[in-house]
Order: C-alpha cells, then structure tokens, then sequence
C-alpha cells in the first residue's frame, strides 16, 4: 500500500471518529406568531347616530268644547320678557290638539276654556301649562310650581290692549272714586241746618 492510500485511510478513519456537532447544538426557539390585529369598528353611520323617534302619542279624540276652545287659541310666536319666545301651532297628528315650543322644549297640549274666560293649554303629560288670558299668556311648570315664561304677547294681545286703551272707562261696581260719597237720604236731612223759627210777635 502506497503512502498516499494509508494517508487518505488515516484522514477517513479521524473524520468517523468525531462526533457530529450539530446534532448537539441547541434547537433554536420558535418564535410565536404575532397575533392579527382586530378589525376596526366601522365608524356610525348618520342613520345610527339619529336617536330613535319617539313613541306616537293615543290620545281621545277631541270633544265639541275641546275644538272650541281650540279655535280661541292665538296660533304663531309670543314673544315674552328676557328674551324668551313661544311658539304654538295645530298638532299634526291629532285635531283639538296644540303644539307649544319653547327653547329646546316641546310638547302636546289640551285647550281647554275655563268658567273665568281664560284659555288653559294643559300639557298632556301633566307637566306644564300655558295659561292665555286678555293681555298676555304664561308658561308654567305645574310639577315644580313655577312660571317658565311670563309677560308673553301675541299680536292678538297688542290689538287687545289698543282696543282697551282707547274705549271710554266702564264703571266698575258703580262705585267712581273721583266723586265723594253721598249720604243717604236720611243723613242728608238730618246734617242740613233747620229753618230758622219765626220770630214770634211781642
């Protein structure tokens, strides 16, 4: 055997010899696989952001006095003092019945004419009131006993108001207190002096 052959012997004899390495290597970690991120929310639509209608209102039909009194009714804006503003029209939906807005407020009211003359407009909820007399209207909260609106004219009012202020005075209780009182018969007769008696005759 020539000296090459035993040299490539030796070389193959030393390489089965050594141990194979990467098989003692550590196996390398694995990894874990990022989590998918969630789906966005679809961002609301219009209609999703509309808050939802109200309930319809049942209420009875209107009586006979009912759609009298709603014919007394001043339709339209009154204005009343700092600033504020009612605004009163037919209920769409329901006859005999009266829309009133006020500011962010509203809500359905009942006429009805009272023995006094003067038109009540009564929230059908129980809460507020629009009392309509001659010269003016008023809002009042019935629940927490205040008045909400006060000194509120409609041109109604204003013509109301004109008209009084030009007819001639009406006697109240026919008491005028511009004259003094007059006595009554009996005491005129005993305040007045007595004729003087006749001289009698020497």
């Amino acid at each position: 055997m020539s000296r090459g052959l035993i040299f490539l012997s030796l070389l193959l004899a030393c390489a089965l010899a050594v141990p194979d390495i990467t098989l003692a290597q550590p196996a390398p970690p694995v990894r874990a696989k990022p989590k998918a991120a969630a789906p966005a929310r679809p961002a609301p639509t219009a209609a999703a952001r509309r808050p939802a209608p109200e309930p319809a209102l049942v209420l009875p039909p209107a009586g006979g006095e009912q759609l009298a009194a709603a014919a007394m009714v001043h339709f339209g804006e009154h204005r009343c003092e700092f600033d504020q503003m009612l605004t009163v029209t037919l209920n769409p939906q329901h006859d005999g019945y009266l829309d009133i807005r006020t500011g962010a407020q509203r809500f359905v009211a009942r006429p009805v004419l009272s023995s006094t003359g003067a038109l009540r407009l009564e929230d059908v909820s129980g809460r507020m009131l629009l009392l309509q007399i001659a010269f003016k209207s008023m809002l009042m909260d019935v629940r927490s006993g205040r008045r909400v609106a006060d000194e509120c004219v409609h041109e109604k009012h204003l013509e109301a108001r004109r008209a009084a202020e030009s007819a001639p005075p009406q006697p109240g209780l026919g008491i005028d207190p511009t004259r003094a009182a007059v006595p009554p018969p009996a005491a005129a007769s005993a305040a007045a002096p007595s004729p003087a008696a006749p001289a009698s005759s020497p």
